[in-house]
């Protein structure tokens, strides 16, 4: 049995959504109907601002379900310190979901939500002890034969074109944690760059590694690197043996999304 997600990140409702292309992205969704569609984070561009919430909220709904979704930097307000510090999930728990740290078991997949965004934070990300805890907890748990996937905002390994943008603090060390969880895949977003690896390039001596999955940005204008002011989602899907990515990104001359590289990659047992 073949797993179908989309993956998408970084919309960034706010002055740099494009409305227009947002459009496209929903419906595409709908057309290729996926088992689960994926959003790692950067929904809103400032939290502080409710009319974004509104744009996000609105565009959410013409997306399929079920919906697998984290938060990320972005999505913790910026302005009001107080929020910020002592209550950064305000905005995120009541438009988008209350729950954090998502697990949902399908047949043949788990999926696994961290959360990465913390107040302290203005870039950066962190998994904490709990956090940590959490994944360990969760991929236990997961039923027997299941490939599993952690899905959290920051990404682990800085791709050529992007420069030194701030990660997942310890990378090295999460790196390690999803080896010994046995994680198959690790999607993320926040670099707006779309990027397959492998953790083994981060930490050779990894007993069997994880695949990297960045998605560039979905929704906005800010695409960085080799997709600089381009939009773009990943669609996934894994089977029992083997994971294909598919890199979409838009074309204004068809006003489409096309498949620019797909990766395919045999799974460990």
């Amino acid at each position: 049995m073949t797993i179908r997600l989309m993956h998408v990140s970084d919309v960034h409702a706010g002055p740099p959504f494009a409305a227009e292309i947002a459009a496209v992205v929903a419906r595409e969704a709908q057309a290729y109907a996926p088992d689960v569609f994926v959003v790692s984070g950067d929904f809103v561009q400032r939290a502080d601002e409710l009319a974004q919430w509104q744009t996000i909220t609105t565009w959410l709904a013409q997306t399929p379900q079920p919906r697998f979704v984290v938060p990320g930097n972005h999505d913790v307000p910026l302005y009001n310190v107080w929020n910020r510090l002592f209550n950064p999930y305000i905005h995120y728990t009541r438009h988008i979901s209350t729950d954090l740290m998502p697990v949902m078991h399908l047949n043949g997949v788990s999926l696994i939500g961290a959360n990465t965004a913390f107040g302290w934070t203005i870039d950066g990300g962190y998994l904490s002890p709990a956090q940590q805890t959490h994944i360990r907890t969760a991929a236990a748990s997961a039923p027997a034969g299941n490939r599993r996937i952690v899905v959290m905002h920051h990404h682990l390994v800085n791709p050529p074109g992007v420069g030194r943008r701030n990660r997942v603090a310890n990378p090295e060390a999460i790196a390690t944690l999803l080896d010994e969880c046995q994680i198959d895949v690790v999607m993320s977003g926040h670099i707006h760059l779309s990027y397959v690896g492998h953790t083994r390039d981060l930490v050779p001596s990894l007993a069997r590694g994880t695949i990297i999955c960045q998605a560039g940005t979905a929704t906005s204008r800010r695409g960085k690197g080799r997709e600089r002011h381009m939009c773009a989602y990943n669609t996934v899907e894994m089977s029992a043996t083997q994971v294909v990515i598919r890199r979409h990104v838009y074309d204004p001359s068809t006003q489409k999304f096309v498949v620019r590289v797909e990766h395919h990659e045999e799974l460990q047992a």
